[in-house]
């Protein structure tokens, strides 16, 4: 596979494309992040999930510390070629870093936000006791 990287917009965030991140057996959307020309290529390149942090301002494959990998199984792009949606299988028991399958975890109910579904694993355990670890 050998895409034209130069077709996706990459100058209307800053040089980023949103990234949505999809269940590719249940369409359950898993999470939402960035990618950067250099992550949207490696993830490509290794059919693994990278993305650019805007708080760390550097790459991050998805798993690197948690072994929360997510595999891709499809990559497709919106009519602006400035999103991307990307089916994957993820290893492990969750994707997000707070220990459940998916990031979007909460629904609004009644004006308040709650938790819909019971944690899928104990982040501490994955990442330690530091506070906003991810991966």
């Amino acid at each position: 596979m050998n895409p034209d990287f130069n077709q996706l917009d990459f100058s209307k965030l800053n040089g980023l494309v949103t990234a949505v991140i999809q269940d590719h057996a249940t369409a359950r959307v898993l999470m939402v992040g960035f990618m950067n020309e250099e992550a949207f290529r490696k993830t490509v390149e290794t059919g693994y999930a990278t993305f650019f942090s805007r708080s760390r301002n550097k790459l991050w494959l998805k798993g690197e510390s948690s072994g929360h990998i997510l595999v891709v199984k499809n990559i497709a792009t919106d009519c602006d070629l400035d999103a991307l949606l990307i089916q994957v299988e993820a290893l492990g028991p969750g994707v997000c870093h707070e220990g459940y399958q998916s990031c979007f975890f909460r629904q609004l109910d009644q004006g308040e936000w709650k938790e819909s579904e019971p944690r899928a694993y104990d982040p501490a355990a994955v990442y330690g006791s530091k506070p906003g670890s991810k991966s």
